[in-house]
């Protein structure tokens, strides 16, 4: 089952907690020295900049799917995620200029991060806080980017309950010819064993890349028996048609833009590996260069809504799943469960 590493970061003292956690999901993504040094180096960065701009805040590190699934793209990436609700950064394009730092950081700066990093974006509003990813891979800065088929991207944010070892919720994404697939999937209850549920999901995908929704909800079925079980969503861009199909059983939730409007995706109850309905729906949308599809598990309020400015302008996708975590949160509002977010969207058309 993969690790996801959750720092809070109030103090310096927690910096070198981030550190160790970078180097432990290199080792787990079979990084070399060099990409292990880059990782290190650009979590201790991006943990320092909290400090140094919000005084506090949280740092997340996964193994994930490369943001970009080209024809054959094999492997996956250290992620990290930093999230705060500080006062913002006024001036960003600043930020990102080598030189901009201070005594207690590393002296490299986020313009060396982004160098280092094979995907980096900050995003920063003044009063809602920033966020940043970063993405590091076995083939050096910029080396595992494959071409954007058709310009989709996916990416995804996943934080465990409480801060535990392994988080319930899991999120991967596929290519078979012209049909990209993304799932997320919510083991029942939390901790160890639903995250073994979700990872079987994860891994029934991979096996067969190919199913429709429907149908892979029934292979994901299967390979769920003997566990938990888990609420599974699916979603299925084909490239070559322009439609999203979309089948979920459970409580994943999934929210489409279209145009100016936001539409709910529903999904049949149920537990997939446990109790599925005999039939399950898909939905069958058009997909055009201003969809964008956000899938959530109940991490996140039930009634939470996209915000009018969520993927605007274009934002790597795990970018947009941080920011509606971070808009959704509040110390009023605790999470009560393990939390992840994964969004399917179109690439800017310049391809940053």
């Amino acid at each position: 089952m993969p690790r996801v590493w959750d720092v809070p970061v109030q103090d310096s003292t927690r910096v070198r907690d981030v550190r160790v956690a970078a180097e432990e999901a290199a080792a787990l993504a079979e990084l070399d020295e060099s990409r292990t040094s880059a990782v290190s180096l650009v979590a201790t960065e991006l943990a320092t900049n909290l400090l140094k701009h919000a005084q506090a805040g949280e740092v997340l590190i996964d193994v994930v799917d490369p943001p970009r699934l080209g024809e054959g793209t094999t492997g996956r990436v250290v992620q990290i995620t930093t999230i705060d609700h500080g006062p913002g950064i006024a001036d960003v394009d600043g930020a990102l200029r080598d030189g901009f730092t201070t005594a207690r950081s590393l002296g490299a700066g986020l313009g060396t991060c982004r160098r280092l990093a094979d995907d980096f974006r900050l995003h920063s509003v003044p009063g809602r806080g920033t966020v940043a990813v970063a993405r590091v891979g076995t083939g050096g800065p910029h080396g595992d980017t494959a071409p954007d088929p058709a310009g989709v991207r996916a990416g995804g944010v996943n934080i465990p309950y409480a801060g535990a070892e392994f988080s319930g919720d899991a999120w991967a994404w596929v290519r078979s010819g012209d049909r990209l697939t993304l799932m997320l999937a919510d083991g029942l209850g939390h901790g160890r064993e639903a995250a073994r549920a979700s990872t079987a999901a994860a891994e029934a995908l991979r096996r067969r890349p190919g199913l429709p929704p429907a149908a892979a909800l029934e292979s994901v079925h299967g390979a769920l028996t003997g566990t938990r079980g888990a609420a599974v969503a699916v979603a299925q861009l084909d490239l070559w048609a322009g439609r999203l199909r979309f089948a979920g059983v459970g409580n994943v939730s999934a929210r489409l833009r279209e145009g100016g409007r936001w539409r709910s995706l529903l999904s049949r109850p149920g537990i997939v590996g446990v109790h599925q309905p005999r039939t399950v729906r898909e939905d069958d949308v058009a997909w055009t260069g201003e969809s964008l599809l956000i899938l959530h598990t109940d991490g996140l309020p039930s009634r939470w809504n996209p915000a009018a400015d969520t993927g605007v302008p274009s934002a790597d996708p795990a970018v947009t799943a941080a920011v509606a975590i971070r808009d959704a949160g509040s110390s009023a509002r605790p999470v009560r469960d393990d939390t992840a977010v994964a969004v399917l969207a179109q690439a800017p058309q310049d391809g940053s």
